[in-house]
Formats: structure tokens, C-alpha cells, sequence
């Protein structure tokens, strides 16, 4: 017994190790864009959006958020994300006295067929539909729709990594959130207190879930980051944990 045991450590601090070594710097090239805005100056419309979050005044994004078009939302594993974003080549409406913003990616500006050729979020284009006041900060209202420059940039975040468990005993839906530096989850994995280490599936936005019943167990996470990094929260969740709470890690990326 403790043989396997050993072995089964040494399985895992190899995974760790392997994740460690694959970790990829975020690409801090700018690209070219196009933003527009949706909802009013206190964020009307903003919230509850694709990527799960919610209230984003309570979670923390405020209105420093934007939603994205098909070819950056990535089926939601983009969620998280924080680009740096700048008015480019537009004199006539891009605000001179601010040089950029720094948004996170909460929502998904969804694609019209129906107009090919006038809908800004369609496939293959990129696109930020911003907060008003995001928007407002580096172009002019009346001009509607600017080009910009992106870049994907290190998430600043106060205190740990979030998990907010939803749905029932047998499936159990988590959104991780409040993510520093990449922000973005690539994969998680849970573990109750008398199970092994779980792949959870991507549902939508920044949830996650499982079909096995883990009530009544102590709850840890493993969660890998779009860069590479993974973290372990162990026991975040304790043994009475409830539907519909949130527990924070003691960790952040």
C-alpha cells in the first residue's frame, strides 16, 4: 500500500512538473480590432452575460468588461481574460488624452448571418463590444465603432481564486473566477475527500461540472490556466458545503 501510494505522488508531481515546464508567456503582440459599445454608462445590459459571472459589480469586473466576437470568445475559454485596448488610426474620434484601457472579457457578442457584411462580431473578424464607459474612455460616443489595437495582459486581482458551486447531488456546475495573471481556465479537475483527482467538463462561459455526487466530502481543485500554469486549491470546500455558495482558495496565479 505504501508503494502505490508513493507511486500515485509521484504521478502527480510529475503532471505538475509537466504543466510547469509547458507554460507559455502571454502573447503580448498587438493585433488589430474593431470596438463598438453596448448598455449605458452604469453598465444596463452588461450583466448576467455569456460567460457566467453575473452581477460583475459584486464579482469584481465592474464595468471594465467587454464582450467578444466568435473569433476571440473561443466557445468561452477566453472568459477571464484581460486585454489592453487602444483607439488606433481615427483622429477624427479617438480621444487623445487617454492612451488605452484594460478590459476583461465577460460576455460574447454573438455573430449575425443575416448580415455578412454587417455585422461587426461575424466570423472571422475580431471585435470587442465594450461597456460604454470603456468605450467612452478612448473614442467619442457619436462615432459608434472605432478601430483599435488589442493585447492580451496579465489579470489583477485581490485575494483568491473563486469557485461557486451550482446544480444538484448528482451534477455538480462550478464557476472559477476572480483568475490573476492569464485569467483564463483552460481545464479543472476536482477531488472530493474520498475520491481520486476528476476531469470536470467545460459547460459554457467559466463553468465547469460532474456528474458524480460529492456531497458531503471535502472539495479540492486542480485549475490549469490558459498559459499553462496550474495551481492546486486543496479542501476549498468543506465537508458541509452548499449549493450556491462561493468558497475562496488561498491562492491566485
Amino acid at each position: 500500500m505504501a508503494q502505490s501510494y508513493s507511486l500515485v505522488q509521484l504521478g502527480f508531481f510529475s503532471m505538475l512538473l509537466a504543466k510547469s515546464m509547458a507554460y507559455i508567456p502571454i502573447d503580448s503582440n498587438w493585433y488589430d480590432a474593431h470596438a463598438t459599445f453596448y448598455g449605458d454608462m452604469q453598465g444596463g445590459e452588461t450583466m448576467q452575460g455569456a460567460c457566467g459571472y453575473g452581477d460583475l459589480f459584486q464579482q469584481g469586473y465592474g464595468l471594465e468588461t467587454t464582450a467578444l466576437s466568435t473569433a476571440l470568445f473561443n466557445e468561452g475559454y477566453t472568459c477571464g481574460a484581460c486585454f489592453e485596448v487602444k483607439c488606433v488610426n481615427d483622429p477624427q474620434w479617438c480621444k487623445t488624452d487617454v492612451k488605452s484601457i484594460t478590459v476583461t472579457a465577460t460576455n460574447f457578442c454573438p455573430p449575425d448571418y443575416s448580415k455578412p457584411d454587417g455585422n461587426w462580431c461575424n466570423p472571422p473578424q475580431k471585435h470587442f463590444d465594450l461597456s460604454m464607459k470603456m468605450f467612452t474612455t478612448i473614442a467619442i460616443y457619436q462615432a459608434g465603432i472605432v478601430p483599435v489595437q488589442y493585447r492580451r495582459v496579465p489579470c489583477i486581482k485581490n485575494g483568491g481564486v473563486r469557485f461557486e458551486l451550482r446544480g444538484n447531488p448528482y451534477f455538480l456546475m462550478v464557476l472559477v473566477y476572480n483568475v490573476a495573471n492569464a485569467g483564463d481556465v483552460l481545464s479543472v479537475r476536482i477531488k472530493g475527500s474520498s475520491t481520486y483527482w476528476i476531469s470536470m467538463a467545460h459547460n459554457w462561459g467559466q463553468f465547469w461540472d460532474t456528474g458524480l455526487n460529492l456531497v458531503g466530502q471535502d472539495l479540492s481543485f486542480l485549475v490549469t490556466t490558459s498559459d499553462g500554469k496550474a495551481l492546486e486549491f486543496n479542501f476549498v470546500a468543506p465537508s458541509n458545503w452548499q449549493f450556491g455558495q462561493t468558497y475562496e482558495g488561498s491562492l491566485n496565479f
